[in-house]
């Protein structure tokens, strides 16, 4: 087995379509779950060894390609949105199918970004040395990868209080942290107004 990190990935990405097109043909509810649940785990340790073991170091050996590298990074944040979102629900929730597909257009759009846009600038750009160590350290962290997507959905805002649920709430009145000056002090002593100064 290579250990060039792109092979190694190409691999992975060559699985993680397999299983897609097997959610794709799959009709029974709990068919379609067993599949998810494969692509949920194999999503999560990809991943994770791509944001751990790749990216960093081919934003910092290859700065040209840093834009796509931030792009990748983005991608990878809205397939873990979807994917934690897909392990809390049910295959008969009428927006399953549909959460499902629109994860795969979204990572199958992102593999084909990375194979074909900017696979080919860091081939280039590493030598093959380089891209082993790289895949070998990859390797590795698939060992200690998480296999469950990260619950990373953002908390709902209760519109109504305007306040993150289960947050205490804001004070009504925020008072001023500045300490009062020896003149306010005086004057508030003796009963005497005083002008805010700003």
């Amino acid at each position: 087995m290579s250990t060039d990190a792109i092979v190694v990935l190409r691999e992975e990405h060559k699985e993680i379509k397999r299983l897609f097109r097997r959610f794709e043909k799959a009709e029974k509810p709990a068919e379609k779950q067993k599949i998810v649940g494969q692509i949920l785990e194999m999503l999560a340790v990809h991943t994770y060894i791509e944001n751990e073991g790749l990216y960093p170091k081919v934003r910092e050996m290859v700065p040209d390609i840093e834009s796509d590298i931030l792009e990748s990074y983005e991608e990878h944040h809205v397939a873990d949105l979807l994917c934690a979102e897909l392990a809390e629900m049910d295959p008969d929730d009428e927006r399953y199918t549909a959460k499902v597909t629109v994860l795969i257009e979204s990572v199958e759009h992102h593999i084909d970004e990375e194979e074909s846009s900017w696979f080919p600038d860091v081939r280039e750009a590493l030598g093959r040395k380089q891209l082993q160590e790289i895949g070998a350290e990859m390797i590795e962290l698939r060992k200690t990868a998480p296999r469950e997507p990260k619950m990373i959905a953002p908390r709902l805002v209760d519109r109504a209080n305007a306040q993150v649920p289960g947050q205490r709430p804001a004070p009504a009145k925020v008072r001023s942290t500045r300490r009062p000056t020896r003149t306010r002090v005086v004057a508030a002593a003796h009963g005497a107004r005083t002008t805010p100064r700003g």
